[in-house]
């Protein structure tokens, strides 16, 4: 046991520093790129890098056993309509799964982290977009979708702290009405409070951690937000009750 202790100790910290590294590592070339690449160009270079990025992290996590992870469902996203991806958020490493496994996403991020030194100059390029002001945000997503693109939301607004789910925002529901799309709900799946809200990143956690990602009902743009907010935050509740996600 304590052999195993120590090896999950030093798998742990490995994981991290890979990812640090990545991320510093593509830090390096995208902020000159931000001054001299015009935006469609800036967009494209900096979507490629950040999916090769979490594509090489992803890749690394499976091989050292720190995750056992089925995100087939995401497949069934290439080349569909543009749509909102509202999805339920136990977990640190959530964007980081999707958008390694679906180029045509546009994450909506804080704006803290759009100023990080590890994500920030690589969500810039990406044109990500800033969850405040909440009107630009909400002008910057319809604009993107109208593009034909995928917009990742995490209606909770932050990862969740109450069990199954946090109370929800209305962003989505003001997104896909203006927009004039589909919510395609996702449901994440966690059988460990790794990485949740207020776990440390130097924490060990028990190994392998399981984690699923499913895709939920695809619901009709709504023409009442109010109401629409409503029926989705009772769906996710009902989804995450019987699901095998770790108590918050």
């Amino acid at each position: 046991m304590r052999l195993r202790h120590v090896t999950e100790t030093l798998t742990l910290y490995a994981s991290l520093t890979i990812l640090g590294a990545i991320c510093l590592v593509w830090t390096v070339f995208a902020l000159p790129l931000l001054w001299v690449l015009p935006p469609g160009p800036a967009q494209r270079c900096g979507r490629f890098g950040i999916l090769a990025g979490f594509r090489l992290y992803v890749w690394s996590l499976r091989l050292m056993g720190i995750y056992r992870l089925d995100l087939r469902a995401l497949r069934a996203l290439r080349d569909g309509p543009p749509l909102v991806l509202a999805a339920n958020h136990p977990s640190l490493i959530d964007a980081l799964l999707i958008i390694a496994h679906e180029p045509r996403v546009t994450c909506v991020m804080k704006s803290s982290l759009m100023n990080n030194v590890f994500l920030g100059a690589g969500a810039r390029l990406a044109r990500y977009i800033r969850h405040d002001p909440p009107r630009r945000m909400i002008h910057e997503a319809v604009a993107e979708l109208r593009r034909g693109g995928i917009v990742l939301l995490f209606p909770e607004g932050t990862r969740t702290t109450q069990s199954p789910i946090n109370v929800l925002q209305a962003g989505v529901g003001l997104i896909a009405k203006q927009a004039g799309v589909s919510v395609q709900t996702l449901i994440i799946e966690t059988d460990s409070p790794f990485l949740s809200k207020g776990w440390s990143l130097f924490k060990r956690p028990s190994m392998p951690v399981r984690y699923r990602m499913r895709l939920g009902r695809r619901l009709d743009p709504p023409s009442d937000v109010h109401a629409f907010m409503a029926q989705l935050e009772q769906y996710f509740r009902a989804e995450l009750a019987s699901a095998p996600t770790v108590r918050i």
